[in-house]
């Protein structure tokens, strides 16, 4: 290289170096105006500081009577159109009138079933037949296609009949009014049968009371309207059910639009400290169960209905361990502002005690009902009231759900309802006492000299049975 060339690069790279400087000046000058980054100890995507876990202290659980902390307050959702199915949630649509089902041979090492299907020839019986013992259940349709749960039937003409049932989105695909799936054990839902009681459907799949408001809340009870008892009397419609352990009363003048609930005075559990009461509402010892964990006094529970003339006749359980058959009466125009207990309240009660531990089957049966007495149907017949009842003798081993239960029948001595009655000689009906299998709730419904009872035929079923001489 010249020197004249030495001269022209030393000259370029000194020019490139200036400007170069120039840059990184401007640079610097542009970055000191902005908002300096946070030091290294400093994220900036810090969360709002929260106590240390170590500093929490819970808030102590309420005392019983004591008053609550106030409840957060929720923005409800817009409402939606409860015809429009929930686009979260598959669409249920109701299955076709299903063919009867043969009745099956029972599993391996379980009871068989309930009770031999009607053979031809078997004629109708009446319930004073079946107390005098000239009379037996026999199962007349296997599985009427109504889903496990607790159901009222009730004769709507011709060869109508119609189903209350308490149902959820887990065994029927039961949606609020609002469009939201009902958890079990679910809200009161109607199924209806048009071939004489023998098949049933569900037509549409929605709570049968709407909310007052969307999203549903506790208040409109969707998530337990249990154990529906209906009677459809001179053109107006009556319903009482239950919601943790208190019975509630609505009106209809169609069976399908119904009255907001109205409470039946003094129904439900409470602490004995907050309010006494009697003996035949304590709830008392039970050898797998802890006395005082769930309340200490019961007057409710599953509800009976009955009207007669201008009475409102409305049955409870009274106390557990022993349990008893309550009777509350007053006129029907009235509704539950009217009612009193009635004079022979309670009608009956149980065994005094559990019996013995290790007892099952037969050896049961005199104490199936010691924990509780509910669920009462009743329909008159003769010049008698007969009534068909669950009796639970509560849970079989320590602190677990009330899995011993079978199905009991009474009768009123006389013509009056208020008045002394007695139990069939013969309780527990239809099957012996067994653990988490059998018959509790039933219902009652009469067609002529055509007695039908609608409840449990096998583990996955409920069907029907009817009276027939034997």
């Amino acid at each position: 290289m010249s020197g004249a060339q030495r001269l022209i690069v030393t000259a370029l790279i000194l020019v490139t170096v200036g400007v170069l400087g120039l840059m990184a000046a401007s640079m610097a000058q542009s970055l000191n105006q902005l908002t300096p980054l946070p030091s290294p100890t400093q994220s900036p995507f810090s969360e709002p500081s929260r106590e240390s876990p170590s500093t929490w202290t819970p808030t102590p659980d309420p005392t019983p009577g004591s008053t609550l902390p106030p409840q957060p307050t929720f923005t409800p959702r817009p409402t939606r159109t409860p015809t429009q199915p929930p686009t979260l949630w598959p669409t249920f649509t109701p299955t076709a009138k299903p063919t009867p089902k043969p009745l099956p041979r029972p599993p391996a090492g379980s009871p068989p079933y309930f009770a031999p299907a009607r053979s031809a020839g078997q004629t109708p019986a009446s319930l004073d037949d079946f107390w005098a013992g000239k009379a037996v259940w026999v199962i007349d349709a296997y599985d009427v296609g109504l889903p496990m749960g607790e159901s009222d039937t009730v004769y709507r003409g011709g060869s109508e009949y119609w189903s209350y049932l308490n149902a959820s989105h887990q065994s029927a695909g039961v949606v609020d009014s609002c469009g939201d799936p009902v958890p079990f054990p679910g809200c009161v839902t109607l199924w209806k049968s048009t071939d004489g009681g023998r098949n049933f459907v569900l037509e549409n799949p929605t709570c049968l009371f709407p909310c007052a408001s969307c999203p549903c809340d506790a208040n409109d009870h969707v998530q337990q309207q249990q154990y529906p008892r209906v009677v459809f009397d001179a053109g107006q419609a009556y319903m009482v059910y239950e919601w943790e352990a208190r019975t509630y009363l609505r009106t209809s003048a169609d069976g399908v639009h119904w009255s907001g609930p109205a409470l039946v005075p003094d129904t439900g559990m409470w602490y004995s400290d907050r309010q006494p009461c009697s003996e035949i509402e304590s709830i008392g010892k039970h050898p797998n169960t802890l006395r005082g964990l769930q309340f200490d006094c019961l007057a409710g529970g599953p509800p009976g209905l009955v009207i007669t003339g201008d009475l409102l006749y409305v049955f409870i359980g009274l106390g557990q361990a022993p349990g008893h058959m309550g009777c509350l009466v007053g006129d029907k125009y009235a509704g539950v502002n009217g009612l009193r207990p009635c004079a022979s309240s309670p009608l009956f009660g149980s065994a005094l005690d559990y019996g013995p531990l290790d007892a099952v089957g037969t050896a049961a049966n005199a104490y199936f009902e010691f924990r509780t007495i509910s669920s009462a149907d009743v329909v008159r017949s003769g010049d008698h009231y007969y009534m068909v009842y669950e009796g639970t003798r509560g849970p079989s081993e320590r602190y677990t759900r009330d899995d011993q239960f079978a199905l009991g029948f009474a009768r009123s001595a006389g013509p009056a309802i208020d008045g002394p009655w007695e139990k069939y000689p013969g309780n527990p009906a239809i099957t012996d006492m067994a653990d988490n299998w059998g018959i509790g709730h039933a219902d009652l419904t009469m067609l002529g000299s055509t007695t039908y009872l609608y409840t449990t035929t096998s583990e996955t079923t409920r069907g029907r049975y009817v009276l027939v001489h034997r």
